[in-house]
């Protein structure tokens, strides 16, 4: 994975890593809280040896620095913790105290600081004077050898402890600061882990390499869209309506050299933008003055009427059962060039009534009556609907909601659609993030609305403009 993939994991799954940082911070202050505060109180000793001049002291600064270095090793023994624990009457064993008591040299000095901890600031203070008195007595023991020679260096108290008013430890700084390192890492690896797990379609790329047909366009996320499905109530600048002027432009070099088109709008699972995306491409052509039908081949779960706020009473069930014929069946719109013929009344058996030849006379009628034919198909996956209706038609183009269907599922629709005899023209990726850089062949930035049902009665843009064809 190189910088770039790198930096483009955290920034689609920046929620882990700040989720995980936030754990981490969250820990770090319960251990804060929960631990009990220490104080530490410092005394600081001066080693010396008997006054002395020319190469004598020379000799006598050297022979401190190698002894101070040994001294810093006794303060913690069991030897001056009993002392200590002696002097100021602690009922503690030694080697507990000694745990409270650090000392280090000052680096290239003569100087040794001697520490003490506890929870108690006053008691700190005490047992650091108590343990830097009776080390000073200790080396002149430890120096003369119980000899009344006098001893050839000695450690003398510069500086007495104080006490401490704030604790030490916990060091809230440092707890925290290790809970930061630790929570990005965790999320850094938890990114990467759950990008590599992922097995959605993200991308126009994603989409080609498991489709291996080209991606027609990239329609953006729109949080509009669930109140204004069509491109026709939104403005013409907007994102969405110019995402499906750049998939009505890319139809164009579909399938050339047909005069006619039948294209079946499907997708592989539920919920994936199929009838918008249908709906929405049926007024785009109409729009640029293409004389379209668009279909309502979704017999279980029909939408086109509600999204054009037609009656569906009379439609496509109607025609196949010979209840209506074809020209009292299909409905005008507004715009001229745009016809609807709804689903009719939802039969029992919907599979039937799609591979019958009544359906296949309706599409060749269509065909010739009309520029393109527009059928919004069921899911692929969940029923054979739409692999039936697209071996009628002259190809099928595919929906897939990014970050929702999964490689497998788009691969298996593919594989459903093709074996049943349908050609698939090519893929339209639907709810694509406004910050990604995706346009199919334009490389533009596009998103889609969500897939949220339409108002049960929509409102036509002019229902006296709705009429049956004479």
């Amino acid at each position: 994975m190189g910088v770039h993939e790198f930096l483009q994991v955290l920034r689609r799954r920046w929620l882990i890593v700040v989720g995980c940082v936030a754990l981490a911070l969250a820990l770090g202050g319960v251990v804060i809280a929960r631990a009990d505060p220490e104080y530490t109180s410092t005394t600081r000793l001066f080693v010396s040896t008997p006054q002395a001049e020319g190469s004598d002291a020379y000799q006598g600064g050297l022979f401190s620095q190698q002894r101070v270095a040994s001294y810093a090793t006794l303060i913690t023994g069991q030897e001056i913790a009993e002392r200590v624990a002696g002097r100021l009457g602690l009922d503690v064993a030694p080697s507990e105290l000694a745990d409270h008591l650090s000392a280090s040299v000052v680096p290239e000095t003569v100087i040794l600081e001697v520490s003490a901890t506890d929870p108690d600031p006053e008691q700190a203070q005490a047992i650091a004077d108590a343990t830097a008195t009776e080390f000073t007595r200790y080396v002149r023991e430890l120096e003369t050898a119980g000899t009344s020679e006098r001893a050839p260096i000695k450690a003398s108290i510069v500086d007495k402890a104080f006490e401490p008013e704030s604790p030490t430890s916990p060091d809230i700084v440092r707890i925290l600061g290790l809970a930061l390192v630790i929570g990005l890492l965790v999320g850094v690896g938890a990114a990467i882990l759950r990008e590599t797990l992922d097995t959605s379609v993200r991308s126009s790329d994603d989409l080609q390499d498991v489709s291996d047909a080209p991606v027609l366009g990239a329609i953006p996320y729109d949080s509009s869209a669930g109140k204004s499905p069509l491109v026709t109530q939104i403005g013409l600048l907007a994102p969405r309506t110019e995402a499906f002027r750049v998939l009505r432009t890319n139809l164009q070099f579909v399938d050339v050299d047909a005069s006619r088109k039948v294209l079946v709008i499907t997708s592989a699972v539920p919920e994936e933008g199929k009838t918008t995306t249908a709906t929405n491409l049926a007024l785009t052509l109409a729009i640029a003055q293409h004389r379209v039908v668009l279909v309502e081949g979704d017999l279980r779960r029909p939408r086109v009427a509600e999204y054009m706020g037609l009656p569906s009473d009379v439609g496509l069930t109607s025609v196949m059962i010979g209840r209506a014929s074809l020209s009292e069946a299909v409905q005008h719109t507004t715009n001229k060039c745009l016809d609807v013929l709804t689903s009719g009344p939802v039969p029992p058996n919907p599979a039937e009534l799609l591979q019958s030849q009544a359906m296949a006379d309706t599409l060749t009628a269509l065909a010739g009556a009309y520029d393109i034919v527009i059928v919004d198909a069921p899911p692929l996956l969940p029923i054979t609907d739409a692999a039936v209706l697209a071996s009628q038609a002259d190809g099928a183009i595919l929906v897939v909601r990014a970050k929702k269907a999964t490689r497998d599922q788009v691969r298996q629709a593919v594989e459903r659609l093709t074996s049943g005899g349908g050609r698939l023209l090519g893929t339209v990726l639907t709810m694509t993030s406004t910050r990604s850089r995706e346009g199919g062949w334009t490389g533009y930035g596009y998103g889609y609305g969500h897939t949220d049902p339409p108002p049960k009665a929509h409102p036509r843009e002019d229902s006296e403009s709705v009429r049956h064809r004479a």
